[in-house]
Formats: structure tokens, C-alpha cells, sequence
């Protein structure tokens, strides 16, 4: 062999190895994709999950389980189809190693039968329908969020607690919307004075009013999120009620609609799983990382996305460069929910992955010029909802 073909062989083996090892940082590389509302009335519930993600991210120096981290992100609007689109853009086309977000109950569910087949894991940071909590769970969904009923079963649990007689309910016309009034209806054990339900994203609720004032209802239990949450309270308290039928809620008033509602959230009270105000180690050291980076308090929202970057994170250290390795990841997910420090204390997966945690109870109060939330009452601990029992998985 004379040298120029020993030179050459030389450079060819080099260059094999070479692109062994691109491949293999190929590989190593985490793909991450976002789905959620970014734009209209709600956006924000959407951004908050995305920014708190990041965040999390960031603070991981922009890897998971030490693995550098791409994120894609894409708007489904609130629009099942949208969201199906994106999903499958995510999994087919972009080869994602995981799904976060996944946007509202209507769109998750849409996108359902295309994340089960798939396999990949999928974390909800904004749904737990009871349909996906029975017997229909799914190993690779994980809902980091709440499983629907849950906060409103705190609040019913909260109001037998209460001297209300008859409460008026209300929530928009789809999955989540029939969840929450049904969690607070198994707790709660008064008399309901009437139960509606309106169009999602629905701007008047003056009919809505007029029949709360005709009902005798004493308090108002109701499940408005983002700009449906402001229109509602602004016009009871346009209609002179606010002041004097109290008016309870789940995701109405937090963090994403205060600068909004101001002084008009003061002696609102709700129930929810996280607030800026929860006082633990990990919760300290999120919300101060979001408000220097993003100058706002960060909602329960951007909490769930939180958590769910730091939950992945420490899947993805057990894993190794298994990654690509859905059944593996998903396993990890499962086990590593019990082990993760998570922003809002005690958490774990129940066998349907879907959330156990505590429920409280927050209450609208003025600090100073600064209108936010204090605890007032552990409403349910370390709950677990009750679809579990129809889930077959372990």
C-alpha cells in the first residue's frame, strides 16, 4: 500500500467516524413539541404554559436530562382541527420525541386517536378530561395540569364549609365545561338553584344575569377562563351583583386576568391547584425567575408548563440516549412524576397519569396598590380523582 492510499484510507475512515458521532449528537438532540391557544380572547392561557416552559428550560441551561433541546411551538387557535393538524404535523413530519400543551379539552380530544397510536409521550398542561381519566387513559398522555374536576370539587368540598343554601352554576358548553360543574355538584351538598351552560368564548352573559337575579340563588359557582372570566365578572358587577350574591369560581381569577379585573378581583375566591402565593421552595424559586424575565406574576398556567419541562428533564436522565425510545420515555415519565420538585409540592400520577395533588382555596385581596391571591384554605389533599378505578393501566 503506497502512502497516498494509506492517506486516503486514513480520510475516509476518519470522515466514517466522523458522521458517527454527528449522528449519534443527532440523535441525542430532544425534540420538543408545543401546541396550545395563542391568539383571541384566551392567548394567554396558551403563552403563559409556552413562557413557563421555557423557562424551566432555560434554567436547565436549554437541555433536558442533559441532552441539547429544540422546541417547536404552533397556535391551534382554540380549533379541534387546527390542533389535530398540528399534531400530526409534530409527529410525522418534525419526528418530535415528545408533545406539550395540547391546548384545550375540544382540541386535545380531537387530536386523541393520533397521540395514542403514535405512542409518543404527551403532556396536557391545560386539560384532564374525564373521558381520557376511565377506561379509555392512555399510557403516553399525561395531564400535568388537573384532571377537570378536580378544582371544582375542591370548591364544592370548600362550600359545605359555607352557610350558601343554593347555588347558581355556570361553565361553557363543551368537555371541560360539563367536568367542573360536575366535580362541584359530587361535593358539594346544597341545593342547586340552576345550572347553564353557554357558548365557549361567549362575550354577554346579560341573559345569564337576568337569570341568576330571578333564581333566589344566594352564591354563584362558575368556570370562565381568559376574557370569558373578565366579561362575566365586570357585568355582574355592571348589574349590581357582584356586591351582593357572593361569586365563586374556578380559573377565572389568577394571574392572567387581574391586571384586568384590578380591584374588581378583591373578595373573589377560587379554587386551584397552584398560586404565586404558595410558599415552598420550589415555587419561590420559580415565580422569581418568571417575574425577572418576564415582568409579570406567573398564573397556574405557566406553572403547569413549568413543571412540565422540570418533570421531562429528570425522564430524560433515566432514559439516557433512549430518547427515541417512546415505551422507555413514557415509563420514565410515570415513575419520575413521584420524584420531580414540583412548583406546587406534593404531586404524583395516579394509574391514568392524571394528576395527585392538593386542591386550595385562594381569595382576592388588596396588598397595598398590588391586587393578587392569598391562601385562605386547603380545600382537598394529595386528591385523587375518581375515574382511576375504570383505568386499566397500573
Amino acid at each position: 500500500m503506497n502512502r497516498s492510499t494509506s492517506k486516503t484510507l486514513r480520510t475516509i475512515v476518519a470522515l466514517a467516524l466522523g458522521a458517527g458521532v454527528l449522528a449519534g449528537a443527532a440523535r441525542a438532540q430532544v425534540k420538543i413539541g408545543f401546541s396550545g391557544v395563542m391568539s383571541g380572547p384566551v392567548g394567554i392561557l396558551g403563552q403563559e404554559q409556552y413562557d413557563g416552559f421555557m423557562l424551566g428550560l432555560e434554567l436547565l441551561q436549554g437541555k433536558l436530562g442533559g441532552q441539547a433541546t429544540t422546541v417547536l411551538k404552533e397556535d391551534d387557535q382554540l380549533r379541534p382541527e387546527t390542533g389535530n393538524q398540528i399534531v400530526r404535523k409534530y409527529i410525522e413530519k418534525d419526528k418530535v420525541d415528545a408533545l406539550v400543551g395540547l391546548g384545550f379539552t375540544n382540541v386535545l380530544m380531537a387530536s386523541l386517536p393520533l397521540i395514542a397510536e403514535s405512542g409518543i409521550p404527551s403532556l396536557a398542561t391545560n386539560a384532564g378530561p374525564s373521558a381520557v381519566a376511565g377506561g379509555s387513559c392512555k399510557a403516553n398522555l399525561f395531564t400535568l395540569a388537573w384532571q377537570s374536576d378536580g378544582p371544582s370539587e375542591g370548591m364544592g368540598s370548600y362550600l359545605n364549609t359555607r352557610s350558601h343554601k343554593k347555588v347558581f352554576l355556570l361553565a361553557p358548553n363543551y368537555q371541560a365545561g360539563r367536568d367542573m360543574l360536575n366535580g362541584f355538584k359530587r361535593f358539594y351538598k346544597g341545593q342547586i338553584a340552576e345550572e347553564i351552560y353557554t357558548p365557549l368564548n361567549q362575550p354577554d352573559y346579560s341573559a345569564e344575569i337576568a337569570q341568576i337575579q330571578a333564581s333566589g340563588a344566594d352564591a354563584v359557582f362558575f368556570f370562565y377562563s381568559g376574557g370569558m372570566g373578565i366579561n362575566f365578572i365586570r357585568q355582574m358587577q355592571q348589574a349590581g351583583l357582584a356586591g351582593k350574591i357572593p361569586m365563586y369560581s374556578v380559573f377565572t381569577v389568577d394571574a392572567t386576568t387581574i391586571p384586568a379585573l384590578k380591584e374588581q378581583a378583591v373578595g373573589m375566591v377560587t379554587s386551584a391547584l397552584w398560586d404565586a402565593s404558595l410558599d415552598n421552595p420550589a415555587s419561590r424559586r420559580f415565580v422569581s425567575a418568571f417575574e425577572a424575565k418576564y415582568k409579570r406574576t406567573p398564573s397556574l398556567y405557566a406553572a403547569a408548563g413549568f413543571d412540565a419541562a422540570n418533570l421531562l428533564d429528570a425522564a430524560v436522565k433515566q432514559v439516557g440516549n433512549k430518547v427515541s425510545d417512546h415505551k422507555a420515555l413514557n415509563a420514565a415519565i410515570k415513575s419520575a412524576g413521584k420524584s420531580f420538585a414540583s412548583v406546587r409540592g406534593s404531586f404524583a400520577f395516579n394509574n391514568n397519569n392524571m394528576p395527585i395533588q392538593n386542591y386550595y382555596i385562594f381569595q382576592g385581596v388588596k396588598n397595598g396598590e398590588k391586587v393578587e391571591m392569598k391562601s385562605i384554605a386547603t380545600a382537598l389533599s394529595t386528591h385523587k380523582d375518581i375515574y382511576g378505578k375504570d383505568c386499566p393501566l397500573k
